[in-house]
């Protein structure tokens, strides 16, 4: 019982949990926005007021792909949120941190993998490696 009582309280699970908690609001809170806001907005300038209703049917079968519209919307709206506010703040901060530290890996010439800057013979292929110059930019 201690094992999961351990598993449970490490940090990566709690991490996840909040943030699966955080992303069912967020998507809630989209959601409704896209339905309450954006549909009728777009529905205003085609005429149509409400998107999920949109329907066809072939043989007695209905196939109501104005909910898909609404649900291709709200992901729409969703990853562009999480790109301009998440993952692009967080590459530019990321660039800004790593541009001015010194490399202190390098690649071997001869198998690619990672080798410390000094190494004079890799530790994976053995190969001798020249010492980088001085200018190198890693």
């Amino acid at each position: 019982m201690s094992g999961f009582k351990a598993f449970l309280m490490r940090g990566n699970l709690v991490n996840l949990a909040v943030a699966v908690v955080i992303g069912t609001a967020f998507t809630a809170m989209v959601t409704a926005f896209v339905s309450d806001i954006v549909t009728p907005l777009i529905a205003a300038v085609g005429g149509n007021p409400n998107f999920g209703s949109l329907k066809f049917t072939i043989n007695h079968s209905q196939f109501r792909y104005g909910l898909l519209v609404n649900a291709v919307l709200s992901f729409l709206i969703i990853a562009a949120v999480v790109y301009f506010l998440v993952v692009a703040p967080i590459t530019k901060l990321t660039e800004r941190l790593n541009r001015n530290k010194e490399a202190t890996e390098r690649d071997c010439p001869e198998c690619l993998s990672t080798i410390p800057v000094a190494a004079t013979r890799c530790m994976y292929c053995t190969a001798q490696v020249a010492p980088p110059s001085p200018a190198m930019n890693l």
